[in-house]
Parts: C-alpha cells; sequence; structure tokens
C-alpha cells in the first residue's frame, strides 16, 4: 500500500476510550471515536471534531477547505510548500502539473479518510463539505464540523440529531461516496485547472485517495483484508463520478507468500522526478518489481 506523502505530524494527545459512546449527545459525538482510533494508529494525522459555537483554526498555517476550492491565492499558497519541497529534496524544478498532483494527494489523502474511517469502524456516514473543514498541513491536522451523518438501523446514535438512518449497508455504501464527492468535487474544481488532466482523470484520482488511505489505516488497525472487501464493494467501477474499481489483486511472494497489491486508476506523477523508482501501486510498476518491492529484505 502506498504511504502518504504526509508531513509528520504531532502525536495525538490523550485519546479516550475507542469504545462507542453509550450515550451520545450531539452528531460530532457520533464519529469522535473513530478518529480517536485513527490518531492512535496514525499518529501523524489527527482529526479534531469541533464542538457547537466553537471556531475553526485561523492561525498561520491554516487553510481552509473552501479556500482551496476557489483556486485563487490560498491555493498558490499551499502549492508552493509542494514546489519548494520538491526542489530541497530532489534538486530539480517540477512540472506545474506534477506540483499540483502531489499538492492534491496531500489534502485529499485525509480529507477522505475524514468520511471513510468512521464508516469502516462504527458504520457511521459523516457529511463533511467544504466549508466545514480546515487543514495544517505541517501539524498534520483537521478541523472540521460534523452536522449531520448517515446510519444503519438500530445503531444508537440514530436517535441524535443530525442523524439519518438508511435501509441497509448498500445504501450506507452509497451515502460514503455522495460524503467524499460533496467534499472532493469542489476541490478538484480548484485543483483541475492547474493538473492538465480531464474530469476523468481528477475523479480516478479522488478513487485512489479513497482506497489507499482506508486501506492504510486499515493496515495499521490489523483489519487490511476486510478494508479490501470492504473497498472492492464500495467501488465496483459504477460509482459516478468516481472513475475505476478498488483494483485490488494478489501477487505470489519469492516463497509463496501472498502479496496484496492494487493498480491505481491514476497515476501521481512521481516518476517525472525519479523515472526508477515508480510506487508499487503505479500502472508502471511491473508485477516483478512489485514483488521485489513488497517483499521484506532478510
Amino acid at each position: 500500500m502506498t504511504l502518504p506523502a504526509l508531513l509528520p505530524g504531532t502525536a495525538a494527545s490523550a485519546l479516550r476510550d475507542a469504545t462507542p459512546s453509550a450515550s451520545p449527545r450531539t452528531a460530532a459525538s457520533a464519529v469522535t471515536d473513530a478518529y480517536a482510533r485513527l490518531a492512535e494508529a496514525f499518529p501523524g494525522l489527527r482529526a479534531q471534531v469541533l464542538d457547537d459555537g466553537e471556531s475553526a483554526p485561523g492561525t498561520t498555517g491554516w487553510v481552509g477547505a473552501a479556500e482551496l476550492a476557489e483556486g485563487g491565492a490560498a491555493l498558490d499558497a499551499f502549492l508552493a510548500w509542494d514546489h519548494d519541497q520538491v526542489v530541497r529534496d530532489y534538486g530539480q524544478e517540477p512540472r506545474p502539473d506534477v506540483v499540483a498532483s502531489f499538492g492534491l494527494h496531500r489534502y485529499a489523502w485525509p480529507a477522505c479518510l475524514l468520511v471513510t474511517v468512521p464508516w469502516f469502524l462504527y458504520r457511521r456516514v459523516p457529511r463533511v463539505p467544504v466549508a466545514d473543514v480546515a487543514f495544517h498541513r505541517t501539524l498534520g491536522r483537521m478541523a472540521f464540523r460534523v452536522r449531520e451523518f448517515t446510519c444503519l438501523p438500530g445503531d444508537p446514535a440514530a436517535a441524535l440529531p443530525g442523524a439519518r438512518v438508511v435501509a441497509d449497508e448498500a445504501a450506507l455504501r452509497a451515502e460514503v461516496l455522495a460524503a467524499v464527492a460533496e467534499h472532493i468535487g469542489p476541490v478538484l474544481d480548484g485543483f483541475g485547472p492547474r493538473m492538465r488532466r480531464g474530469r476523468r482523470a481528477l475523479w480516478g484520482m479522488a478513487t485512489d485517495e479513497i482506497v489507499e488511505g482506508l486501506w492504510y489505516i486499515a493496515h495499521l488497525l490489523g483489519e487490511e483484508r476486510r478494508a479490501m472487501t470492504e473497498l472492492e464493494a464500495l467501488l465496483p467501477g459504477t460509482a459516478k463520478p468516481f472513475v475505476g474499481t478498488a483494483g485490488f489483486r494478489d501477487l505470489t511472494g519469492p516463497d509463496g507468500e501472498s502479496l496484496p497489491t492494487r493498480d491505481r486508476a491514476s497515476c501521481c506523477l512521481f516518476y517525472t522526478l525519479r523515472p526508477e523508482d515508480t510506487c508499487v501501486t503505479c500502472p508502471r510498476t511491473c508485477d516483478a518489481d512489485r514483488v521485489r518491492k513488497l517483499t521484506p529484505v532478510p
């Protein structure tokens, strides 16, 4: 799986017990336990749910998702970091579309987790429109407001304000895709003109961020195979506007072991910096190289 290219984040502060609250009182409280487990598994990202009346952070380093979606000065400043990182780490001037692709990945990977992690862990799907989300990339933090969420019949959280109950797992999967699309769609509009890609390619990137983010976190949680099954059902290849399937398959290692991999629906363009060092899920990476990269060195 692909490790997110995020800056090291601060360790999460003291976290609550991972068991869902017995008597949550707000829509936000229905999902906070999921984000606590996310922080425990991956301290490089902390998802902070804002309480009612609590303002989004506005200090230096924070950017609103709605600002990125506008595609103006805030996005210019956001992408300047990606440009400088490439020059510093790889000693070359990146193409503008490469910078934009890196920046989109570094935002969309954690943003998708705001929806997919509560769904995967507790079968609760929050709505997180861009107006309610802020991101601090160097701290690895997202701050956002949860005003409504979807759940299944029998969930104790169904009695909360902002809850909407759907009939079954298929309907809940549709809510996952709708919630991600509601958030990512405007962000793609902001980044799109800088990326030299059509709409189909952009939504292929969104598919990859959904899959690779949850796949990675589930691996840390010890639930990789369940996540693969869930993601295959979530993205069967016909879920518009998303493009492509989860794309999982298994390779055979040198000792006969199974090595999970997937075929990306898009390309992150890292090959433009290091042609000999493509990502393990890149369409450009042959199976022999995948096996080599996935096999632990003795």
